[in-house]
């Protein structure tokens, strides 16, 4: 009985902070004018050709950072692993976390200003300032530098979680290190990569003040739409119906990336 009692607070803090406002959100997306179905947002969602190419730029670029994120944060994940500084390292990596990402954001704008140090140093050798600010390369750039540390955690634990004695088998029995790493460090390290996807995607999904600050008005994705509604046009329940199949997607995301997960595990098992 005691025991159960430590649970309350967990779920009066899920119920309070995550379940009503859920189903506000959700209460709020169907909100309708006189005449129309409860179910007139969504039907204007899916419909409409500016909300379905705002879903596909989310998803590209959830994509493309989840991707620069991975290939950079894996190699990085393996040498910390594998180092006898692993701690040190690590704590470096998880420093810039600490800085608040309004003032990141803000660095990062000074340094690809028109008068920023990157076109300063292409002003030295000769090349013209360059347009860096307010576009996709900028945004994804910065965005990719503020989610490898998510990325970076969840591979280095399962690096470091890694049974040595499956590379020593493999190499005993004539494996070189390249065969090794893709045949075995690799393979029994993907729940590291698939829980650092589902970290860095998801939030990927819904960024928004990023591509005001960094990407500008030329980057729109579904969290820049929930902002509009919610702060400029006052349209809240299409802000809230968009919310609403925000969160359903992550739930989908989330739901997928367990059960594969599990399958593994399974497979695994009954071998």
């Amino acid at each position: 009985m005691r025991k159960r009692l430590f649970y309350v607070p967990y779920f009066l803090w899920i119920v309070l902070f995550v379940v009503i406002p859920l189903i506000l959100i959700f209460m709020q997306s169907l909100t309708f004018d006189n005449g129309k179905s409860i179910f007139s947002n969504y039907q204007a969602f899916f419909s409409s050709g500016v909300y379905l190419k705002m879903t596909f730029n989310s998803f590209l670029f959830a994509f493309l950072i989840t991707f620069f994120s991975l290939i950079i944060s894996y190699p990085a994940a393996y040498f910390i692993a594998n180092s006898k500084y692993d701690t040190f390292l690590i704590l470096l990596i998880i420093l810039p976390t600490w800085i608040n990402l309004l003032l990141k954001a803000y660095a990062f704008i000074g340094i690809f200003s028109h008068d920023g140090s990157i076109n300063y140093f292409l002003g030295l050798l000769g090349i013209a300032p360059q347009q860096l600010l307010f576009t996709n390369f900028s945004f994804i750039f910065v965005a990719t530098y503020i989610e490898i540390p998510f990325m970076i955690l969840p591979i280095y634990n399962s690096i470091k979680a890694l049974d040595k004695t499956y590379i020593q088998a493999s190499e005993d029995l004539g494996a070189n290190k390249i065969q090794t790493f893709t045949k075995v460090v690799f393979p029994l390290t993907m729940n590291g990569v698939k829980t650092g996807i589902q970290t860095v995607f998801i939030p990927a999904l819904s960024l928004f003040m990023l591509t005001r600050l960094i990407g500008g008005n030329r980057v729109i994705t579904l969290g820049t739409a929930i902002e509009e509604h919610f702060l400029t046009t006052m349209n809240w329940s299409m802000g809230s119906t968009v919310g609403v199949i925000l969160v359903f997607i992550m739930i989908a995301i989330i739901l997928f990336t367990s059960k594969t997960k599990k399958n593994k595990v399974g497979v695994k098992n009954h071998e």
